[in-house]
């Protein structure tokens, strides 16, 4: 699939699981199939499409807009009051049954958070400052560097980090899209072209296990950012899509509950510390 639209700090999911348990070298590590791939595709592909529909209506360009009336309301009721919507997506086929990827889990969010007293501007300011972004999303991000831009098209890399009984460390690459719409709104989408997990990290033997032979905390990445500016600031949406490999049926029952976790909270650390350095930022300026 061709990459021409991917967003802001992205720190969404990975799996840290069977750290704890002790199963032999084979049963931990495990291997991104091209059929994993694939699956992964279409149902991106699938997301893509239904996401193009609802950017073309800028009466209703967020999410949040399209929820049935009693949910919105209550939504916006939330954001309003500065707390964090979240919502857990998925993708179904023509059938109507949720796509999947083979041997693997998709983990699909929605985040969204309002910021009042803030612009559009301001808003993309921070969200393309990934130089920073490290300092605004410790301890998830270790390291960020923008390595390239050209427009709105960046090209950068994270370190990400997370401890969860055990520490796991990526080093990530993503290339990364800003439409801007109009004055009011834009729209961002990023996606990784690189995945490395990272054995001994920041020691003298440090070293990158190969692309998609690991242990599959996470094989990829994509996140989707809209930004209305509206009732007295800015709203902001982050639809986060990942992959991770499947849990061995044995663990399943013990293991699963917590792991599907991980990308919610991921998403919801995101989005809070945007959120916040917003609101301080805006607060720090002379009135």
């Amino acid at each position: 699939m061709t990459r021409r639209h991917p967003a802001i700090g992205i720190l969404a999911p990975w799996i840290f699981f069977l750290a704890a348990i002790h199963l032999p070298d084979e049963a931990r590590g495990a291997e991104l199939m091209p059929a994993t791939v694939a699956g992964f595709e279409r149902y991106v592909k699938t997301t893509e499409a239904r996401i193009d529909g609802e950017l073309r209506d800028t009466s209703r360009f967020l999410y949040v807009d399209r929820l049935p009336e009693e949910r919105r309301t209550a939504a916006l009721a939330t954001l309003k009051r500065g707390e964090i919507f979240m919502e857990r997506l998925k993708t179904v086929d023509q059938t109507g049954h949720e796509m999947k990827a083979p041997e693997s889990l998709i983990h699909h969010w929605m985040g969204a958070v309002f910021v009042p007293g803030a612009t559009l501007p301001k808003v993309l300011a921070l969200a393309q400052d990934y130089d920073r972004h490290q300092a605004i999303y410790r301890p998830e991000v270790v390291r960020s560097k923008l390595v390239s831009r050209s427009g709105n098209d960046f090209k950068i890399f994270y370190r990400l980090r997370k401890k969860k009984i055990i520490t796991v460390t990526l080093n990530t690459d993503h290339d990364v899209h800003y439409f801007p719409v109009d004055p009011t709104h834009c729209y961002s989408r990023s996606y990784t072209n690189r995945i490395q997990e990272v054995d001994d990290a920041d020691e003298a033997t440090e070293r990158e296990k190969p692309v998609g032979r690991d242990n599959g905390f996470l094989w990829r990445l994509y996140s989707y950012w809209r930004f209305e500016q509206k009732d007295g600031g800015v709203y902001v949406e982050c639809e986060s899509i990942s992959l991770t490999r499947d849990i061995p049926r044995l663990l399943s029952f013990l293991v699963k509950p917590f792991v599907t976790e991980i990308p919610k909270e991921s998403l919801r650390m995101t989005m809070g510390s945007t959120r916040r350095v917003l609101l301080e930022e805006a607060a720090a300026q002379p009135r």
